[in-house]
């Protein structure tokens, strides 16, 4: 096995659209500085096999060369020594997502811009490998400029206390130090019917309840505090929706990671409030961490 095949891969999922470059440069950016393999993987179900006798001009896979090419080209612009493979996958997109998710440190994707009407609307193949994959999976927005990638600005995991799970706290813990970036660790929480009355919130219940969630916060990120402790940890409860809470103030944050759990209640959405506020209003990368 060569060094390159032993490495681990970030994959980018191209569909040639603006939102994909930028998602492109953002994992090459990201393999670069995990020492990863870039794997740039465009699927469509009607690519042809590959036939040396067909002349260019009648290259049934024309297109989805060309998208592939285009975005390698970029990267290898900005980013000379890194390790890139192409991929063209004769399969239905989100089958060949979610296959390449399975053998990828993170999957990236492109995401549509929050404004208007397209930011309530993930994308049909988004919403599906989103809601399925067992890895960790990125979602970028476009840039006016693809090449001004960048990595400043604070990390923001939001966080619930109610089975707080390790892979969504490793992650963002990780990330914040691999960036010496400030973590903000933000939790929601709705306060309880009887904190309400004819006057509007009960200050006495809303101060205990706004103590009660600071000192399980601390609790939580305490050991992973020891872990890491060159990280900057900023804690932050706020006495709201949770959904509310981890998309307020983060104009100019880095990257916002949010879990998403794998086995969901019969009946339920395929993704939670929180995610579902994450992915359509966040104007940064979100990453979603799966976790049980």
């Amino acid at each position: 096995m060569t060094d390159d095949a032993a490495k681990p891969v970030v994959t980018v999922g191209l569909d040639g659209t603006p939102e994909s470059l930028s998602a492109a440069l953002w994992a090459a950016q990201e393999a670069s500085a995990r020492g990863a393999t870039l794997r740039l993987l465009h699927a469509w179900a009607m690519i042809a096999p590959e036939r040396g006798d067909h002349p260019r001009e009648n290259d049934r896979n024309y297109w989805p060369k060309r998208i592939v090419a285009e975005a390698c080209g970029t990267i290898e612009e900005r980013f000379p020594d890194l390790p890139v493979y192409e991929d063209l996958v004769a399969e239905e997109p989100v089958d060949a997502l979610l296959a390449a998710a399975a053998k990828s440190q993170s999957l990236v994707l492109g995401s549509r811009d929050v404004t208007g009407l397209a930011g309530y609307f993930l994308g049909a193949v988004g919403m599906h490998v989103l809601a399925r994959s067992g890895t960790v999976t990125v979602l970028v927005r476009a840039r006016e400029d693809p090449a001004s990638i960048e990595e400043n600005g604070d990390v923001v995991l939001g966080l619930s206390l109610r089975g707080t799970p390790d892979a969504l706290l490793a992650y963002g813990f990780g990330t914040a130090a691999r960036r010496a970036a400030v973590l903000r660790v933000v939790h929601g929480r709705n306060l309880p019917p009887p904190a309400y009355n004819r006057g509007g919130v009960d200050p006495y219940i809303s101060h205990e309840m706004t103590t009660r969630a600071q000192r399980d916060l601390s609790r939580t990120l305490r050991p992973w505090r020891d872990r890491f402790p060159d990280v900057r940890v900023v804690e932050s409860v706020r006495m709201e929706s949770p959904a509310r809470a981890v998309v307020r103030d983060i104009a100019g944050t880095g990257l916002l990671v949010v879990g998403r759990r794998k086995k969901r209640p019969a009946l339920s959405p395929r993704i939670g409030h929180v995610l579902s506020a994450a992915v359509h209003h966040a104007p940064c990368p979100v990453a979603v961490v799966p976790h049980e």
